[in-house]
């Protein structure tokens, strides 16, 4: 019997998957995704669909096979992936969390007690700016790559309406991206306020698409609490301001976060947490950084190196992931995320910098 239109499709994507996974064991790529995805693991998982919105392991891995110098590799396209296709999920999780097991699951949210956290830089002297941020997916949709122009347009307009809904210090104005001028997105984008299209790791994992639509920006009227919307994750919430004050940084996250959430359901697993599009942000989805100037530490790499890794820490250049430090500037920040509460996130990042600072001062 002759094939029909869609058979042939499926086969000529399943060829082509093969020819790009067949490329990735070739190269000397450092991904998770290499050293995890085995020829049989490969062919275990390579026909396999999510039931609810038939995502397949191209749609997880074909960034990672786009892009052969990725650190990971592989995002997730909708939250039943990570069930779906656990074995390659579980393994990178596993390594990248630092232990975290098939077996393990992540703890129940817990904000902990705000007086822990402290002004890290009460003299302005080493800390630039401060903030803290997390991603929520809204339960009942998929993410980007198996996203609809419609399932843009219906999260935004969801999230306008929460939006209304905040008062005092969190009051301000919802700006879509198809609404505003090109030159206000740039200043957004160079005040470290606003993301920008053209990252090649999520275009390759097709998380761009429709662009603009969909997409904007909340800002508080201080630009303290602001919230990101269908950018890598359906929402990304920051709290941030000037100097190092991590306690008061945290504590308006949280009541951004706790707003919001009346408004709008997050999807969650017992075991994962908070679920997101890239599995380096599960569970707390917390990232808590600093904008921080060491320029004694920094010119020791090694040294640099080890205090990160001492202290769970992930440094990054002055405009974060894939930049370069600008002088002597790093976006420094909690790397675990999964298998720990939100507050000994915070306190790990609290830890970690303050070590930087008196490191830099001994120098």
């Amino acid at each position: 019997m002759a094939q029909g239109p869609k058979e042939c499709r499926v086969k000529c994507v399943l060829r082509a998957m093969d020819e790009a996974y067949a490329r990735l064991l070739q190269s000397d790529s450092k991904s998770l995704l290499k050293k995890y995805l085995t020829q049989e693991m490969y062919n275990e998982l390579k026909e396999k669909r999510t039931p609810t919105f038939g995502s397949t392991l191209l749609d997880c891995i074909q960034s990672g096979l786009m892009n052969l110098d990725s650190g990971i590799g592989i995002y997730a396209p909708d939250p039943e992936a990570y069930a779906v296709f656990a074995p390659l999920f579980d393994a990178i999780i596993q390594d990248y969390h630092l232990g975290f097991s098939p077996a393990q699951t992540h703890p129940p949210l817990e904000w902990g007690e705000l007086t822990a956290f402290q002004n890290l830089d009460p003299e302005n002297k080493y800390i630039i700016s401060t903030r803290v941020r997390c991603g929520r997916s809204i339960e009942g949709y998929p993410f980007n790559p198996c996203m609809t122009e419609d399932h843009y347009k219906e999260i935004e307009q969801k999230m306008t309406n929460a939006f209304q809904g905040l008062g005092g210090e969190l009051s301000g104005t919802y700006r879509p991206l198809t609404k505003m001028p090109k030159c206000e997105q740039e200043r957004l984008i160079d005040d470290h306020y606003l993301f920008k299209e053209g990252d090649r790791f999520l275009k390759a994992a097709k998380a761009c698409r429709f662009w603009p639509v969909g997409r904007g920006i909340f800002l508080n009227k201080d630009k303290t609490f602001l919230t990101w919307v269908n950018e890598e994750d359906h929402l990304r919430m920051i709290s941030m301001e000037p100097g190092g004050d991590l306690g008061n940084v945290y504590r308006r996250m949280i009541e951004g976060v706790n707003a919001i959430q009346q408004q709008v359901n997050f999807s969650r697993s017992e075991r994962f947490g908070f679920l997101t599009f890239c599995p380096t942000n599960l569970g707390t989805t917390i990232r808590a950084s600093v904008h921080i100037k060491v320029p004694k530490l920094s010119a020791d790499k090694e040294k640099m190196k080890s205090v990160a890794e001492t202290h769970h820490l992930q440094v990054r250049g002055t405009r974060g992931e894939h930049t370069e430090s600008e002088e002597g500037i790093y976006d420094i920040s909690n790397k675990r995320r999964l298998g720990l509460t939100e507050f000994q996130a915070l306190k790990e990042m609290q830890e970690g910098i303050l070590e930087i600072i008196k490191i830099e001062q001994s120098l």
